[in-house]
């Protein structure tokens, strides 16, 4: 007999306690990250030069052969000075004539000027808005001006970032013993200082006249009232005399009032032309090796030599040779120049003349050199003494002469008379120089302190704008258009400044008909 016995058994746990719990940021935010895409012309670069060779055939004896050429070059403008500061000029239009004080070009021919006082603003004139006049620079030298110096000569570098000017005196007495100075300043240098000039050469002697190297921008040449023609290297800062004539037989006795960069027949390479007041023209070429300046040719102009036509005028002054006061060079013929005197001659010279100078015992300069005669042809001559001479750059047979009459003559390589005299001032006239971008455009510097700017192609014979160059109206005694930077005008004065003006787009580009207008005034016939 079988038992079974059957338990139910169960279990239970305690009760499970809960609870519930909150938690919260008081500043919620939100983070993200993602990589930027990669530039598409890098991808295209990168897949370019993985699809060609590794290194170029040739690279590397290229890069061996001109290694060394280079490292000479690098650590040779290590040492320049010449483009200290400069910076591009990406400057837009202006309509700015700049500076402290001027008379602007209102557009309207009856009333083609108008006095504007220092920091004025834009003025309007019958509906017509006068271009706003501010200071751009004004430059000085403390020590020229403790002396009483007057700027003689006002040059740019080829770069149209470096200004010089010269120093000396213009007025009568002696003065030949008296040091003075060539300064230079970078304008486009950042915190340029206008009382401290970036170089400054101390000279023995008044300078005259100086001229930089078309195309050397450190290179200056300068000629002295002591009868020198020197070449100064501007960056080099402790000794910047590069090159001199010295005191010889064969060199200029009389104070040197012009210098000019004259191509040589080896292409790139310029020789130096000097005139002075003795009547002589010299060719001189740079010889680095001793530091000296080499005479190649000379020329005399003499009294009884010039053409005809003037030479009843010039016996009248009682001397033996031409005083020679200005010189301007053909840019469109490199065998002609173009000579003023004081004695109010204007003569047309050529390089290739073969004929002897008839000199006299004063001019006569000893054995080594046969001087020639080079006038070729004499234009109507003044009755006072010819200050400036400028050759247009737009046409060959154009020039421009001033001088002591206060007139602006327009010449004709082709006429002996002028096409037309402009009044300029009331007072001497002592520069002239063409605008380098209008062909109708030129400007001059007045005794009466004022720089007039003409323009030929307008109806009216007023200036189209007049620049007052300081309060004291001390004479305007040099000036330069800057090239490179062609809104830009430089002017020196008595008073020793160097003045920098900005000159309104008007004044700088060229109209659609100019050259022609231009070609009608070489055509026309002189009264």
């Amino acid at each position: 007999m079988c038992v079974s016995h059957s338990f139910q058994r169960g279990c239970q746990t305690k009760a499970v306690s809960s609870a519930e719990a909150e938690v919260q940021t008081v500043h919620p935010t939100v983070n993200s990250s993602q990589t930027e895409p990669q530039d598409q012309l890098t991808e295209h670069l990168l897949t370019y030069l993985t699809q060609q060779e590794a290194e170029p055939p040739g690279l590397k004896d290229f890069l061996d052969r001109v290694e060394a050429m280079v490292i000479r070059e690098l650590a040779k403008n290590a040492k320049s000075h010449a483009f200290d500061g400069y910076q591009v000029n990406w400057e837009e239009e202006t309509q700015l004539v700049s500076q402290r004080a001027a008379v602007l070009n209102i557009h309207n021919d009856d009333f083609s000027s108008l006095s504007l006082s220092q920091n004025v603003l834009p003025l309007k004139y019958n509906g017509v808005f006068v271009s706003q006049v501010s200071c751009l620079h004004c430059l000085q030298d403390p020590s020229a001006q403790e002396k009483g110096l007057h700027v003689t000569s006002v040059s740019w570098n080829c770069t149209g970032s470096v200004v010089a000017c010269a120093y000396g005196r213009i007025d009568d007495g002696d003065w030949s013993t008296e040091a003075s100075y060539v300064c230079t300043w970078n304008v486009d240098r950042r915190g340029l200082n206008p009382k401290q000039p970036d170089l400054v050469i101390d000279v023995g002697t008044a300078v005259m006249a100086i001229s930089f190297h078309p195309s050397r921008p450190s290179l200056i040449a300068g000629g002295l009232y002591s009868g020198d023609v020197v070449v100064w290297d501007t960056s080099k800062s402790q000794d910047s005399l590069m090159a001199q004539t010295g005191m010889s037989a064969q060199s200029h006795r009389e104070p040197v009032y012009q210098v000019a960069w004259v191509p040589q027949e080896k292409r790139g390479e310029f020789g130096v032309l000097s005139a002075c007041s003795g009547g002589m023209v010299l060719l001189w070429s740079l010889d680095l090796d001793p530091g000296t300046l080499v005479l190649q040719a000379g020329y005399a102009l003499i009294t009884q030599q010039v053409p005809q036509s003037s030479s009843s005028h010039t016996k009248a002054r009682g001397s033996s040779h031409v005083g020679i006061t200005s010189l301007a060079l053909a840019p469109w013929d490199p065998d002609t120049f173009l000579v003023g005197s004081e004695g109010g001659l204007l003569l047309r010279c050529s390089f290739s003349s073969q004929t002897p100078a008839a000199v006299p015992p004063s001019l006569d300069q000893g054995p080594g050199l046969a001087l020639k005669a080079p006038a070729v042809f004499s234009f109507r001559p003044r009755r006072s003494p010819i200050h400036a001479v400028s050759c247009s750059p737009f046409h060959r047979n154009l020039f421009l002469s001033v001088g002591t009459d206060g007139l602006a003559h327009l010449h004709s390589l082709l006429q002996a008379g002028p096409l037309q005299s402009l009044r300029v001032a009331d007072a001497y006239v002592f520069d002239v120089s063409w605008s380098p971008t209008r062909p109708l455009v030129f400007a001059a510097a007045t005794g009466q302190g004022v720089v007039q700017i003409f323009d030929l192609g307008r109806t009216s014979v007023r200036p189209a704008a007049t620049i007052g160059q300081s309060a004291g109206g001390a004479a305007a005694t040099c000036l330069a258009f800057n090239a490179t930077h062609t809104g830009l005008l430089a002017v020196g004065s008595m008073d020793g400044t160097l003045n920098v003006w900005r000159l309104s787009s008007d004044l700088t580009q060229q109209g659609p008909r100019e050259m022609a207008q231009l070609e009608r005034l070489a055509n026309e016939v002189a009264g």
